[in-house]
């Protein structure tokens, strides 16, 4: 492991979680939305993190089978691996004056919860705070090295 590594992790996991907190953070401000650009309601979106690795498995042959060979692998981090639209079925609601609205009087709005998404942007700002803390522990613990190694 090296000096920097803890610094690595930790900075990865406030940048993951600063891509999640603005997605959850479009998602609530688009709850309402009846009409966007591709037609339709809004689509909520969710963020899906993946662990990056220093170094990936090392795949070996033998006797025709892959088998996973494990190098000297060690975790570098977490980051984004994608947003993806939640393909849920909007919710329609009784709205004829509405100027979206169907032949029926119908409005498709997306199917957003703003209270599971507020707790989601709690738990994604609660990940980044324990990231910020953790680096500054690891910044504290190398602050004490370099003064012990001083003296």
């Amino acid at each position: 492991m090296g000096f920097f590594d803890g610094y690595n992790i930790a900075v990865s996991g406030m940048s993951a979680q600063r891509t999640r907190i603005n997605v959850v953070s479009a998602n609530i401000a688009n709850a309402k939305t009846t009409h966007t650009e591709n037609g339709g309601p809004y689509k909520k979106q969710n963020v899906v993190f993946e662990e990056i690795l220093l170094q990936e498995n090392q795949k070996e042959k033998n006797n025709g089978m892959e088998v996973n060979k494990n190098a000297d692998i060690s975790l570098k981090g977490v980051g984004v691996k994608s947003i993806v639209e939640n393909d849920a079925k909007p919710v329609m609601r009784f709205e004829p004056s509405h100027p979206d609205a169907n032949d029926d009087g119908y409005v498709a709005y997306p199917d957003i919860n703003p209270v599971i998404e507020m707790v989601d942007l709690i738990e994604a700002m609660r990940s980044y705070e324990a990231n910020v803390a953790t680096f500054k522990t690891h910044k504290n613990i190398d602050a004490k090295t370099l003064d012990i190694l001083k003296a």
